[in-house]
């Protein structure tokens, strides 16, 4: 198969040609020429502002499988992945069994077997991220895992963190954490504010994220090592981690795309979808969020895809589980939501670059005669996301129906491609 992109901005900065418009040829996978000429070619890619970044990596989503495959697996979660623009995803370990053990990685990196998308998946710290005991995180890191996490449960167990940090420092490892002290969240359902009290409900509130990173960054001055929070939503959180940053520990954060697309207020309608931990926070929040991605506080752009069933959603409020997809549309829904105040470099450094950094991993190779691993966007495309063409098996999102700017509309890796259903 022989691809042609045509008048593609190249937005790889360690190519020759960052920031040059020109065509490729693709064959069989392989980049085969760069320039200004028309090759033939079997399917030619060409939109307005036509952009080409090295494949998309996506630090944090629930594939769901082993165990919970009514919800995800992970050939469904690969092609939801490729329709949003990634070419590697890590997953979390929330399957059962647990990713307690290399067992557990290995069957899920048998599964991707010849597939255009890379499953990376991550480890529990603590045996079923339960903070009592810790796993073997040797066996599982040289079996494949690439980071290290209790998934939606903070470590709760302080003892359990400072040895955990320690135990990583042994091959550089990365502990991910999500900051949330659960005993001050219990029973709570959004943001806690003048909304939750407005509708009667139990409210999440910041503090219960921004004790426990500062607590973590103690930790981190004794054990030093590596951490990195997830899902960061209160300003308090980011001024806690910049502080971290100008002292020299070694801290990185993400956030999710979706986080900055509303507030506490939109949940006046009870909608399930709009039911996340961390919640829908503040305008204020938002805009700290927004000023961290530029200032590089937040290191990476995450898609926090947690896919559910509709019996899983379709409930009172209080009973529904927390969590929307988010592979397909998180690039275009914080494209949206940025309102452009990010400009483009940085938001693809936050999804390409970063990531790998942090995971220890090599960067694609850029070059004529390799095998590419690209993501082909256009950062001004409209769409809407439609349901009938959702390629996750959940379809819990409350962007359904959105009208939405900017979009993958092709990845190559592995040899092999997929190109969206709305480009045409």
């Amino acid at each position: 198969m022989k691809i042609l992109i045509k008048s593609a901005e190249i937005l790889i900065k360690s190519s020759e040609h960052y920031k040059k418009t020109l065509n490729l040829l693709v064959e069989d996978g392989v980049l085969t020429y760069v320039g200004n000429e028309d090759r033939p070619a079997d399917k030619i890619i060409q939109a307005s502002d036509l952009k080409v970044s090295d494949g998309w990596f996506d630090m944090r989503c629930s594939l769901r499988d082993p165990g919970f495959e009514h919800k995800e697996d992970v050939y469904t979660g690969i092609s939801a992945a490729a329709e949003g623009g990634f070419t590697e995803i890590a997953c979390l370990p929330n399957t059962s069994p647990g990713v307690n053990g290399k067992d557990v990685v290995e069957y899920i990196k048998s599964r991707q077997y010849n597939k255009l998308v890379n499953v990376h998946p991550m480890g529990y710290v603590s045996v079923d991220g339960k903070g009592n005991d810790l796993t073997e995180m040797i066996d599982m890191h040289k079996a494949g895992a690439v980071a290290f996490t209790d998934a939606e449960h903070s470590i709760w167990h302080s003892g359990l963190l400072v040895k955990a940090l320690q135990y990583l420092q042994t091959f550089d490892g990365l502990l991910i954490e999500h900051p949330e002290d659960q005993n001050i969240t219990k029973y709570g359902q959004i943001h806690e504010g003048i909304a939750s009290t407005m509708l009667g409900l139990k409210g999440l509130p910041s503090i219960s994220e921004e004790v426990v990173i500062a607590r973590d960054l103690e930790l981190l001055k004794y054990t030093e090592g590596r951490i990195h929070f997830s899902r960061v939503s209160s300003a308090k959180s980011l001024e806690l981690i910049k502080a971290a940053k100008k002292i020299g520990l070694n801290v990185t954060c993400d956030v999710a795309a979706h986080q900055i697309a509303f507030t506490d207020n939109d949940l006046h309608t009870f909608d399930t979808n709009l039911k996340i931990n961390p919640p829908f926070r503040s305008a204020t929040d938002n805009a700290a969020i927004i000023t961290a991605v530029k200032e590089g506080v937040i290191d990476v752009i995450v898609s926090d895809h947690c896919p559910h069933e509709i019996e899983s959603k379709k409930l009172e409020f209080d009973l529904a589980d927390f969590g929307i997809t988010g592979l397909e549309t998180a690039f275009s829904v914080f494209n949206t939501y940025s309102q452009v105040q990010v400009n483009l470099d940085t938001l693809i450094e936050k999804l390409t670059e970063n990531p790998r950094k942090l995971l220890n991993m090599k960067a694609p190779i850029f070059k004529i005669g390799e095998k590419v691993n690209i993501t082909i966007f256009s950062p001004t495309f409209e769409w809407s996301y439609g349901q009938k063409k959702i390629k996750s098996r959940s379809q819990n999102s409350p962007f359904i129906g959105k009208n939405l700017k900017g979009k993958a509309l092709a990845v190559i890796s592995n040899g092999k491609e997929y190109v969206s259903e709305y480009y045409s």
